[in-house]
């Protein structure tokens, strides 16, 4: 018996079948195709349910009887692009979070999120109103470096200010439990030195490091990576393959030995619940645990509000990889994150 379809056999389908098709249905198979991905059910159970796959977003009558062909007699899928392998389907995440709702009823924070002192669309007290709509425990705001200058990158100055304003929010939620903690996504080079200067990142509550160039490169590059790791004002490995879904396949590196050198500083790696980052994947999250990594920070990398609700791709993936809830830092409570964060500045 040929396996089951998912959504995203069927995306890889819809796609394949675009481009033997010209015009307006090759323009609807592509936008089933990138839709399948955010279907919340899996077509197959639509379909079993005896609903009409129209229900489903961007799926037309004609689209729908080529996806009802496929479920009734499902061909041979073809081999994804190397940009589209190992993410996971909104169906997917869906079912996975549902057989273990706790990761979403148990307080937690958004350890990545930016706002217009970057390149995020709201501005910082009303990113943060979101995140508290959202109904976090805590809100980490990392926004860019001054390197990245297509990011609107703060410098030390903008950086100050910003957590001056920061300050102000956190008197203004005195009593609530809620906090925001003073952050930055910091460019991280080649040779592992960021791109601020340490006495101002030693005023923050949490740096995340990331690799913003050379993010096609097919060379392994894992020195690159134990560089950044050993970085003393550096806590978490932001995004740590800069895979981008449909763009780039991530950078190569021998990860076992990476996720080796995170274990042995006691530095966290992140799992970036963007659908179209998805990273860590999978895979390489459980490569991660067998080596011993302790600790794994989650952050929606939320640029608008509606991001806020990403976190599930993340707690999917730490759900499938095997990672423990207590070794996610998000899960922590704030001030625990804060003194996890200043004792490994102190240990450097």
């Amino acid at each position: 018996m040929k396996a089951r379809l998912q959504n995203g056999d069927i995306a890889e389908l819809l796609l394949q079948a675009a481009a033997e098709h010209d015009g307006h249905r090759r323009l609807a198979l592509e936008r089933a195709s990138k839709e399948a991905w955010r279907w919340s059910e899996e077509a197959a159970d639509v379909a079993a349910s005896g609903r009409a796959l129209t229900t489903l977003r961007s799926v037309g009558p004609w689209v729908a009887e080529q996806i009802e062909g496929w479920i009734e007699a499902p061909p041979p899928v073809p081999e994804p692009d190397p940009t589209h392998r190992n993410f996971l389907t909104f169906a997917q995440v869906v079912a996975v979070v549902a057989a273990d709702p706790t990761w979403l009823s148990a307080p937690h924070g958004d350890l990545q999120m930016h706002t217009t002192d970057s390149d995020g669309h709201l501005e910082l007290p009303d990113m943060v109103d979101a995140a508290r709509a959202a109904g976090l425990a805590f809100a980490s705001i990392t926004d860019h470096s001054e390197s990245l200058k297509i990011a609107h990158g703060q410098d030390a100055v903008r950086l100050k200010d910003q957590g001056v304003r920061i300050e102000t929010l956190n008197e203004r939620f005195a009593g609530s439990g809620f906090r925001v903690l003073r952050s930055i996504e910091m460019d991280v080079f080649e040779d592992g030195s960021g791109d601020m200067d340490p006495a101002v990142l030693a005023e923050l509550d949490l740096v995340l490091g990331a690799f913003h160039s050379k993010l096609r490169s097919r060379e392994d590059v894992t020195e690159r990576y134990l560089a950044a790791l050993r970085n003393p004002d550096v806590q978490v490995l932001a995004h740590p393959t800069t895979r981008m879904f449909g763009r780039r396949a991530g950078l190569i590196a021998d990860w076992p030995r990476v996720f080796a050198e995170a274990a042995r500083l006691g530095k966290a790696v992140e799992l970036d619940a963007t659908p179209r980052r998805q990273d860590l994947p999978v895979d390489l999250a459980r490569i991660a645990v067998a080596e011993g990594v302790q600790w794994f920070s989650m952050g929606s990398d939320a640029h608008y509000a509606e991001e806020l609700e990403n976190l599930p791709f993340a707690m999917a993936t730490a759900i499938l990889a095997g990672v423990p809830r207590d070794r996610v830092i998000a899960y922590r409570t704030a001030d625990e994150v804060v003194a996890w964060a200043s004792a490994l500045r102190e240990a450097a």
